[in-house]
């Protein structure tokens, strides 16, 4: 939710010490690992979709926990916020962690508040708001702006834990905020906090939420999300004017047209064909007028739109609902793949393992191979056509021809694991992986636009051992030829840059190639919505892949119905079975390599894992 300032401490206290008792009573069982994979983040769900805390969903009927449950004392700290609750959790970072920047701007959070209370924090933990940052202490109770980018860092080895509450407010609610504290006020008000202390012989009845999502979207909602939309684009001045009057025409149409439909056919159910079809057209016209812009938050416009009017608009009930007496025509290649799965990393990081093992998940489809000649074959996209400048693929680069052509060349070689292809008239899921994927993530977010990244992290040694062994085995040559390049023949993706690696020998030409991937993909997966992408750890993956597999399902909404052994197959690609010390063969090589890649092997370790010990084992799967 939009707030007038970054952030408001609310006039409330609470007894941070007592809230730690109850919190280490319930014991570490119940602590999930988080559910975006934040690296060095846990959390602990307490009131949840359906009361399961292994449901992260923000839709549906909102129930306590059995953690909640034995909490008396966090039970009235909810009481006293006098609102209705959704989904609240106790968010842990361990360690010297952080929680990366992002903006929350998904329909759930457009008309809720979350409001944080600290329980075990430090003098040094900063949360971070624009570009402004504040330290809450232990017991004090705030409030922020979601929509602006923001993140939070713990540089402590103990570990943070607040209390983070998702609601709607009420009018006590929002009187207690006008009663709080801007602490970058230009003229600080007077402020007051109450304490409210623990109460033996009171059980609070508490609100929980239960209407969160619209079955289908009143017009009148509709039109107050487009003028808020069509607010901030002014105000920000994004674009041309061109492109804003587009904005406006498409947003005007569909409020006109959306409004036409309900009076016709309401939340009935009836008419689901032709609601989707006044959405298809938002998208494409989108697609057209607003490609490439962005908020201020880092968040784009098409994804804003996405996520608050899209996939927002018609629940999921409404969407499976026949609509008699239509035939909508068959959707294009583009509208039918929703939800594709890419996976990303540099590459020789075990990328075909984790394709191979969940590709078996049912209801993915996937062409079978990696997508070098299918992506380069389209017009424009291969680097021969563009000065051999590298792989790299923007949101740009993503026109409405060149994505159709991409997402119908996709679509007719999906198959599913059975062999069966994807009924032509329904949506499916794509599971795509090809390294070279990890320099075109705005690309493919542009093009599938409500794509997830499953970004796959395993230790860097491991991985530039494979690189440079990849390199000369000679089975992983792309470009042979590549114009006015005197080393040996290029192997690998073509990372940014590559003519500056002329004069260098293999070592550092491997290094600075792993070294332009990962500094590229962690910008690019940064400026999506922390519900787009999410971790997977390769070591996880080896050591104790039916759990690595099943979370990563969870994370992306896919069911699984198959019983993994204690040790996967070897995947296609892989030069030798997997073994924690196999990169030290390489170690003369790597060791004066090491010091240069540390930079950004350390910004990977502390932003998508633990750092692995040295005998390459996971040292917990609160990392993955």
């Amino acid at each position: 939710m939009q707030l007038p300032t970054e952030f408001i401490q609310l006039p409330l206290r609470f007894d941070a010490v007592r809230l730690a008792a109850e919190i280490g009573a319930v014991g570490e069982v119940a602590w999930r690992p988080h559910p975006q994979g934040f690296a060095g983040n846990d959390a602990m769900p307490l009131i949840a979709a359906n009361g399961n805390p292994d449901d992260d969903a923000t839709a549906g009927p909102m129930a306590p926990t059995p953690a909640l449950r034995a909490c008396p004392y966090l039970r009235q700290v909810l009481a006293g916020l006098g609102s209705t609750i959704g989904r609240t959790r106790l968010m842990r970072i361990v360690g010297d962690g952080e929680v990366r920047a992002h903006a929350d701007i998904s329909y759930y959070w457009w008309e809720r508040v979350r409001v944080h209370v600290p329980v075990i924090t430090s003098a040094q933990a900063r949360f971070q708001c624009g570009a402004r940052a504040v330290n809450m202490a232990a017991g004090e109770c705030w409030i922020f702006d979601t929509w602006r980018e923001h993140r939070v860092s713990n540089p402590q080895p103990e570990a943070r834990i607040h209390l983070v509450i998702d609601t709607p407010g009420s009018a006590y609610f929002w009187a207690l905020a006008a009663a709080g504290r801007d602490p970058f006020a230009a003229q600080p008000m007077p402020f007051n906090s109450r304490a409210i202390s623990f109460d033996a012989g009171i059980e609070p009845a508490l609100r929980y939420e239960r209407v969160n999502r619209p079955r289908i979207m009143s017009p009148w909602e509709l039109a107050t999300i487009a003028a808020w939309l069509e607010a901030d684009i002014e105000r920000e001045a994004i674009g041309s004017e061109d492109m804003r009057v587009g904005i406006r025409a498409a947003l005007a149409a569909l409020t006109q047209d959306w409004r036409s439909l309900w009076s016709a056919f309401g939340a009935s159910g009836e008419g689901i064909g032709e609601y989707r079809a006044l959405l298809d057209r938002l998208l494409e016209q989108f697609d057209a007028a607003a490609a490439g812009l962005h908020f201020s938050n880092n968040v784009a416009l098409t994804t804003a739109v996405r996520s608050l009017i899209d996939e927002a608009a018609l629940g999921k009930d409404a969407q499976v609902l026949a609509a008699p007496e239509q035939h909508p025509p068959m959707p294009g290649a583009r509208r039918r793949m929703r939800r594709a799965v890419f996976i990303v990393c540099p590459p020789r990081s075990g990328s075909t393992l984790l394709f191979e093992t969940l590709a078996q998940a049912p209801g993915l489809a996937t062409i079978g191979d990696e997508s070098h000649r299918l992506i380069e074959g389209i017009d424009g996209l291969s680097p021969a056509a563009r000065q051999w400048s590298s792989n790299r693929l923007l949101a740009a680069d993503a026109d409405r021809t060149t994505a159709r052509a991409l997402a119908a060349a996709f679509a007719a070689r999906a198959r599913y694991r059975d062999g069966a292809a994807p009924d032509p008239a329904r949506p499916f899921r794509l599971l795509e992986k090809t390294p070279k994927n990890a320099l075109r993530v705005p690309f493919l977010a542009e093009v599938f636009g409500n794509a997830t990244f499953v970004y796959l992290y395993r230790d860097p040694r491991e991985t530039l051992s494979s690189m440079l062994d990849a390199w000369r085995c000679g089975r992983f040559r792309t470009y042979p030829a590549l114009p006015d390049w005197p080393g040996p023949p290029w192997s690998l993706l073509l990372t940014p840059g590559w003519r500056d690696l002329r004069d260098l020998d293999l070592a550092q030409i491997v290094a600075r190639q792993w070294m332009t991937t990962v500094e590229t993909l962690i910008g690019d997966l940064q400026r999506l919505p922390p519900e787009r992408w999410c971790v997977a750890s390769y070591s996880q993956l080896v050591a104790n892949p039916e759990a690595e597999i099943r979370r990563l399902c969870r994370f992306l909404g896919l069911k699984w119905d198959r019983v993994l052994g204690d040790r996967l197959p070897l995947s296609r690609y892989t030069l030798g079975a997997p073994d924690p010390e196999k990169w030290k063969r390489n170690a003369t090589e790597l060791e004066r390599m090491l010091p240069i890649v540390e930079p950004v092997a350390a910004r990977a370790r502390d932003l998508f894992a633990l750092a692995p010990d040295h005998a390459g084992e996971a040292r917990s799967a609160r990392h993955s």
